[in-house]
């Protein structure tokens, strides 16, 4: 394995000009010195694989890109040398790396379906799915009650499990701290907080009891935990993010999905995301925005779910036959063919 170094532009979605001004100590030091840090990293990666490709004896049949700006430097690159390459995007809208290399690339292939009018601007489009770990399948009820014991919580009741990531999601977290106390009322709580915002959120460890190793309270909070598969397999109710894979994860193993997607990332794709499934009924959804300026809402849509389990489960049934089991093979069949 060789690393290629690449940078990422930073942009933010729905922004007016004011808004610039308005977030100055933001926009400086994200979008100015991050971009300049950004511009450097792509340079250097665009040197780097161009070296890596420039002998004929290094350059492969064909090249598998996934992941956005990590993939630009590469991607141009086999352009220039005519090296045939697949694209993987995973999200319901292009990113602006996928979009520049798109045009060239032998398939496309989306882990969602696209538009009639961008199938149109792309004849080479694949809707394949997203792959995912083959520990993300569905559950029986026994398994899932099994699983809230491991997790030491009361497998009679019902479970909601917020995860913003591995890295965690501020915004949520803040939002949970704030309904933690009316939430504990009527459900189970298992809070993965993130890595980068664990310590922030340290002061909850207060609701977590323990006697005699058993659980007293219904409440956990993790930093990240290595068993997400048998942990959003526990709930009833799973509250996220609206990133492709966690979605895709959510669909595998077919579960109720609170969505709160953060409209600040370029593109909007969460947003995108979000709202696609809300349109199949495959999900619900609140804004960042709205569930930051009132975390009441996001309580009572919680609320919503737990007590209503004919909906979650057509929420859950909805969501699961977006799942595409064969998705990693269907993505090997188009590299190999390709090559």
């Amino acid at each position: 394995m060789r690393r290629i170094p690449a940078g990422k532009f930073h942009r933010y979605s729905n922004w007016k000009f004011k808004d610039y001004f308005l977030h100055l100590g933001v926009t400086l030091r994200d979008l100015v010195w991050g971009n300049f840090l950004g511009f450097m990293g792509f340079s250097l990666g665009l040197i780097v694989a161009f070296c890596r490709l420039v002998r004929k004896s290094n350059r492969p049949n064909v090249i598998f890109l996934k992941g956005g700006y990590v993939c630009l430097p590469v991607g141009l690159a086999a352009r220039c040398f005519r090296i045939p390459y697949i694209i993987h995007e995973s999200d319901a809208v292009a990113g602006l790396a996928n979009r520049i290399l798109m045009k060239k690339a032998k398939k496309v292939a989306f882990g969602m379906p696209l538009s009639e009018e961008i199938q149109e601007k792309h004849p080479n489009y694949i809707c394949t799915g997203i792959p995912v770990g083959p520990e993300f399948k569905k559950v029986t009820p026994a398994k899932q009650m099994s699983y809230k014991a491991a997790f030491s919580f009361n497998p009679e009741k019902p479970l909601v499990v917020i995860t913003g990531g591995s890295q965690g999601s501020e915004n949520l977290n803040e939002a949970i701290r704030a309904i933690l106390p009316e939430l504990l009322k009527f459900t189970s709580v298992g809070l993965v907080a993130g890595r980068k915002h664990y310590e922030d959120m340290i002061d909850l460890k207060r609701y977590e009891n323990w006697e005699n190793a058993n659980l007293e309270s219904n409440f956990r909070m993790w930093e990240f935990n290595t068993t997400m598969n048998e942990l959003m397999g526990a709930a009833d109710v799973v509250v996220s993010r609206a990133g492709a894979t966690t979605i895709a994860e959510m669909a595998a193993l077919g579960k109720a999905t609170l969505l709160v997607p953060f409209e600040r990332l370029p593109g909007a794709h969460q947003v995108k995301n979000a709202e696609r499934l809300k349109a199949l009924g495959a999900a619900s959804v609140i804004g960042d925005a709205k569930m930051m300026e009132d975390p009441s809402l996001l309580l009572k849509e919680i609320q919503h779910l737990v007590k209503s389990p004919r909906l979650r489960a057509d929420m859950a049934d909805k969501l699961a036959a977006e799942a595409k089991a064969d998705a990693a093979k269907r993505l090997a069949e188009i590299i190999l063919e390709e090559a």
